[in-house]
This record gives C-alpha cells, sequence and structure tokens, in this order.
C-alpha cells in the first residue's frame, strides 16, 4: 500500500481486537486508536453492569472513532471499534470515506473462552450473545475483509496484512 489506509479492525467483544489492531498497526507502520477509549464513561458503566448498548449510546462513540479516522485520511491509522452493524459502518465511512474494515471472525465456543481469560475488561462474557445477535457481517460492496482468529496473534495480524495488500488504494 503506497497511500496508508485507515483500518477499523472490527468484530464481536473477545475477538482480539484490542491485541490484533496495536500489532497491525506497528506491521502497516502507523498510529493505533483503542476504540474502547472513545467511549463516554456512562456507555462503560452500562457495559460493566451487563447492559447492552443502544444505538442512541453508540453514536457519540461513532463520531469520536470518525473524527479520529478523518484526521488519519491520507495518512493511515488502525482503530479498534466493533462495528457490528452496517449502520454503524456506514457512520463511520460518512466521517471518514477511505476506510477499510478488518472483521474478526470466529466461532462462539473460541471467543467465550478467549474472554473467560481477560483480565481487567469492563465487557463480560454475558452480553457475548448479545454481540452476536447485533453482528451484520460485512457484505460484499463494503471495503474490507474477514479475518479468522484462530492461531497466535502473530498468525492473525499476518492474514490480516496479506488480506488489505488485496484491497485498492483509499480515495482521497
Amino acid at each position: 500500500m503506497n497511500t496508508p489506509h485507515v483500518v477499523v479492525v472490527m468484530g464481536v467483544a473477545g475477538t482480539g481486537k484490542t491485541t490484533i489492531g496495536p500489532l497491525l498497526a506497528a506491521r502497516l507502520g502507523v498510529p493505533y486508536a483503542e476504540g474502547d477509549d472513545f467511549h463516554p464513561q456512562s456507555n462503560i458503566a452500562k457495559m460493566s453492569a451487563g447492559t447492552p448498548l443502544t444505538d442512541d449510546d453508540r453514536w457519540p462513540w461513532l463520531d469520536a472513532i470518525g473524527d479520529w479516522a478523518q484526521e488519519r485520511a491520507g495518512l493511515g491509522g488502525v482503530v479498534s471499534c466493533s462495528a457490528l452493524k452496517r449502520s454503524y459502518r456506514d457512520w463511520l465511512r460518512a466521517a471518514a470515506p477511505g476506510v477499510v474494515f478488518v472483521h474478526l471472525t470466529g466461532d462462539r465456543a473460541l471467543i467465550e473462552d478467549r474472554m473467560s481469560h481477560r483480565q481487567g475488561h469492563f465487557m463480560p462474557t454475558a452480553l457475548l450473545d448479545s454481540q452476536f445477535a447485533t453482528l451484520q457481517p460485512l457484505e460484499p460492496d463494503e471495503a474490507g475483509v474477514a479475518v479468522n482468529v484462530t492461531g497466535s496473534p502473530e498468525e492473525i495480524t499476518e492474514r490480516a496484512a496479506t488480506a488489505l495488500t488485496s484491497l485498492s488504494e483509499p480515495t482521497p
């Protein structure tokens, strides 16, 4: 890639967005932003209590991520964001038209196992079902790639970086 993409690493909780995002950013030589850091405290409190977010809860969070992505347009960057619904991804593309998505995918049992071993994260495994129920995978007309999360973080990152090379250059 001559001009770095702004890449949104997406998927349900527990797929490894926070692990793969920084590794992918390092591989691409661009900055990484942790999507959870864009949440207002009220969203974190809600999720910590086991309550799924509503669309109204998510719009300000998506606005903040979209603003970051727009600032990185043409410069490249990687940001983690669940981006579970097409409408959320459309919202991000409206803010930063050149974004591409890396959808981390895996079977529910693997993801639940990984979530159960996480320490210090506010998202309880109890919300995994709501995440899968909300998930709308990338559609053929969306710029992005799906990457399976089996294997080591390095293997997953390698698959993501390789898959991204198949995408056309971003438009300014």
